[in-house]
């Protein structure tokens, strides 16, 4: 019998915020299917366009963060899909196909990171063949505050400026795996 794929093994980024409210914000995927599997035009083995996402209103909100993460990529780290911040407070969801630009036209002034491929914006489920079932969290923070750090700031100072600024956060879980070969 062959050894198991290595998982990461570090904790996604909202277990490592404490958010100031005990309220938690409802996060949901309009096209998610009822197990829970991203549709195929969601995964960088086909369209690899961003999920449209809705969530619950918080109080005193003034701009909104996003991080997707996969726990179960083979490497020591969880990958990073996606990272969107400053979307104005007002703002509770984001429509299906965000451009991978630095800085988006709309939500205007919201900013994307770099995602673990290099790119800016949203890359894709692709779990490598035969590793199963990845689970994908898409993270949503409530902030108290606009976060002052350009597109290229990796996750790490993100997470500190999460620290400091949330006030509630949610999560939705979504899963896909890799396509069969026909």
């Amino acid at each position: 019998m062959s050894e198991p794929e290595r998982h990461s093994g570090e904790s996604i980024t909202i277990m490592r915020v404490d958010p100031i409210y005990d309220t938690g914000v409802l996060v949901t995927c309009p096209v998610q299917e009822a197990d829970g599997r991203l549709p195929d035009r969601h995964s960088a083995y086909h369209d690899n366009i961003s999920p449209p996402l809705q969530w619950s209103n918080v109080p005193d909100v003034k701009a909104w963060a996003l991080v997707v993460e996969d726990p179960d990529a083979p490497r020591e780290e969880p990958f990073v899909h996606w990272m969107l911040w400053n979307v104005r407070g007002d703002i509770h969801s984001i429509p299906e196909g965000l451009g991978n630009n630095p800085q988006l036209v709309s939500p205007q002034g919201a900013i994307q990171g770099k995602n673990d491929m290099g790119g800016y914006g949203w890359f894709g489920p692709r779990p490598p063949a035969g590793h199963g079932v990845h689970r994908y969290y898409f993270q949503v923070f409530a902030l108290n505050d606009w976060i002052e750090m350009g597109p290229d700031t990796p996750l790490n100072e993100l997470l500190n400026a999460l620290k400091a600024r949330t006030l509630a956060k949610g999560e939705m879980m979504a899963t896909y795996e890799a396509p069969t070969e026909q």
